[in-house]
C-alpha cells in the first residue's frame, strides 16, 4: 500500500511541476515578445538594489501596517515552505518526518513553522478585512471589479487552508506520538516542539490511532496538493511577484527617474543638424545601412520593451501607485495601476493568438486604444510618484510616454494645447507664441 501512495505522489509531483514549467516558458515566450533593453550595467549596484528591495523588503514598510503584515506573510511564505522539502522526501521514499534525526533544531524549526503559520493565518485575516470591509480607497478601483479582487481574496482563502492544514497536521502527528502509535512514536520522546498545534491536539482526544491517522495524512495529502496547486495558480493571478518581485527589481531602471529615454534615431538627426561640417546627403558609414524607419514610441505590447512586459506580470495590484497619483486624486481616469494591468491582459491575449495559430494574426486589437485611452496617457503628469511608490521598482511611467511619443510622432494626435506648444518650441525656441525679437518688450512697458 505504501508504494502506492509514493507512486501517486511521484504523479502529482511531476505532474505539477511539470505544468507550472509550461506556464513558466509560456510567460517567457511572451515577455521575448517585446524589444530587448541592455540592463546589464552595474550588476553590483543592482545587486545591493534587489538585496534592499526585493529580499529586504525596505520600500513595503512605508506603509507601516500593510507593510508589517506583508513581512510576517512573506517571511512565513518563505520559511515554512521549507519544510515542503521534508514533504517530498517523505512523499518519495516513504519515510515520515525524515529530518527529525537533527534533533532538538528540528524541534526549533518546527516551532518557528508553527509561529509563522499562525501569524500568517492572523495576517491573512487582517488583509481580507482590509480588502472587503474596511472600504480602502486603492482597493475600490474600477479596475479591481470583477476577477481581480475575487483573485485577491482566492488567494487570502488559499493561505488560510494552507495554514490550518499544517497545523491540524502536526497536531494530528503530536497526538498520535502521545498515544505511542506505530510509525509516529519515537524513542526520544515527542519530537517537533509543537508550540501552537499542541493546543489543536486535544481536539482530537477520545480519538482512534486509525482516525488520528486518517486526519495526520488526510492533512498532509492536501497540504502538498494545495502547494502544488497554488504554485500552478500563481500564472493566472496576480501574485507571480512572489517569484518575478527579484528579477524584476534587478532589471528596474537606475538611472534618476526624471531622466527620459530619447529615440536613437532623434539624437542621431539632431546631431547631424547642430554639425556645421556634416553632409546630409552623404551615405550612412559601412554597416549602418538605412533600413526601414523605426516606429516611434508604442501602440501594442509589442512595441514595448523586455522589462515593461517583466514590469506588468509582476504588478501585484497592490495600488500604492494609484494612491500617490496627483491625476488620479484629481478625478482623472488615469490609474498607474490599470495601466499594467492591461499591459498584462493585452499581453496574456497576444500569447493567447499565438498559443491558437502557431504565430500572431493580426486581431484587430492593440494595446492603445482598445485597452489603454488616450484620455488616461494625457491625464499623467510625468511626476514619477508611481515609480517612486512602487515596493518592486515597476515603472507604469516608461510605457505611458512610450505611447505618448507614439501618439506624437506617428500620429501626430497631440491634445491642442500641447500641438500649439510644440509648434510654438519649434518656431519660437519657445512654448509662448511670441517671436524671439518680442520677448523683452514686457521690459520696456511702464
Amino acid at each position: 500500500m505504501q508504494i502506492v501512495a509514493q507512486i501517486v505522489f511521484l504523479i502529482a509531483l511531476v505532474f505539477g511541476i511539470s505544468f507550472f514549467v509550461r506556464n513558466i516558458k509560456k510567460m517567457l515566450r511572451n515577455i521575448k515578445l517585446g524589444k530587448t533593453i541592455d540592463r546589464s550595467d552595474n550588476p553590483s549596484e543592482r545587486w545591493s538594489k534587489t538585496l534592499r528591495i526585493a529580499f529586504g523588503q525596505s520600500k513595503m514598510v512605508r506603509k507601516p501596517v500593510s507593510g508589517f503584515l506583508h513581512v510576517i506573510v512573506y517571511l512565513g511564505f518563505i520559511i515554512i515552505n521549507i519544510e515542503v522539502l521534508e514533504i517530498i522526501i517523505d512523499g518519495l521514499f516513504g519515510t515520515h518526518r525524515v529530518l527529525s534525526f537533527m534533533g532538538g533544531f528540528y524541534n526549533v524549526l518546527i516551532g518557528i513553522f508553527e509561529v509563522l503559520a499562525l501569524l500568517v493565518f492572523i495576517g491573512v485575516i487582517i488583509f481580507w478585512i482590509r480588502r472587503n470591509v474596511l472600504n480602502i480607497y486603492r482597493f475600490l478601483s474600477r479596475e479591481l471589479k470583477g476577477w481581480p479582487k475575487n483573485d485577491a481574496n482566492y488567494i487570502l482563502y488559499f493561505e488560510m487552508v494552507l495554514m490550518t492544514l499544517f497545523l491540524v497536521m502536526n497536531a494530528a502527528d503530536y497526538q498520535l506520538q502521545i498515544n505511542g502509535a506505530v510509525h509516529y512514536a519515537h524513542e526520544g520522546g515527542i519530537i517537533g516542539g509543537f508550540p501552537i498545534s499542541q493546543f489543536i491536539a486535544p481536539l482530537f482526544e477520545g480519538l482512534s490511532n486509525s482516525t488520528l491517522i486518517i486526519i495526520e495524512r488526510g492533512a498532509w495529502w492536501l497540504h502538498i496538493i494545495g502547494i502544488l496547486f497554488f504554485l500552478n495558480y500563481l500564472y493566472y493571478s496576480k501574485h507571480l511577484h512572489i517569484l518575478l518581485a527579484f528579477p524584476n527589481v534587478y532589471f528596474s531602471k537606475l538611472k534618476p527617474k526624471g531622466e527620459m529615454d530619447n529615440v536613437e534615431a532623434v539624437k542621431k538627426e539632431v546631431a547631424l543638424m547642430m554639425d556645421p561640417n556634416a553632409d546630409p546627403f552623404a551615405a550612412p558609414p559601412e554597416g549602418e545601412e538605412e533600413g526601414e524607419p523605426e516606429k516611434f514610441g508604442a501602440s501594442d505590447v509589442m512595441d514595448l520593451n523586455q522589462v515593461q512586459l517583466l514590469n506588468s506580470y509582476t504588478c501585484t495590484e497592490c495600488g500604492r501607485c494609484t494612491a500617490e497619483c496627483p491625476a488620479n486624486q484629481t478625478g482623472k481616469k488615469l490609474s498607474p495601476r490599470k495601466i499594467m494591468m492591461d499591459t498584462r491582459d493585452r499581453l496574456e491575449e497576444v500569447g493567447d493568438n499565438i498559443n491558437k495559430n502557431g504565430k500572431f494574426e493580426d486581431d484587430g486589437k492593440q494595446l492603445l486604444d482598445d485597452y489603454i485611452l488616450r484620455e488616461e496617457l494625457w491625464a499623467c503628469t510625468t511626476c514619477n510618484a508611481c515609480v517612486e511608490a512602487c515596493p518592486i521598482g515597476i515603472d507604469p511611467l516608461s510605457i505611458i510616454l512610450e505611447m505618448r511619443r507614439y501618439l506624437v510622432m506617428e500620429q501626430s494626435a497631440a491634445p491642442n494645447e500641447l500641438a500649439v506648444s510644440l509648434t510654438n518650441i519649434e518656431n519660437n525656441g519657445a512654448p509662448w507664441p511670441y517671436n524671439q525679437m518680442d520677448r523683452l518688450n514686457w521690459a520696456k512697458e511702464n
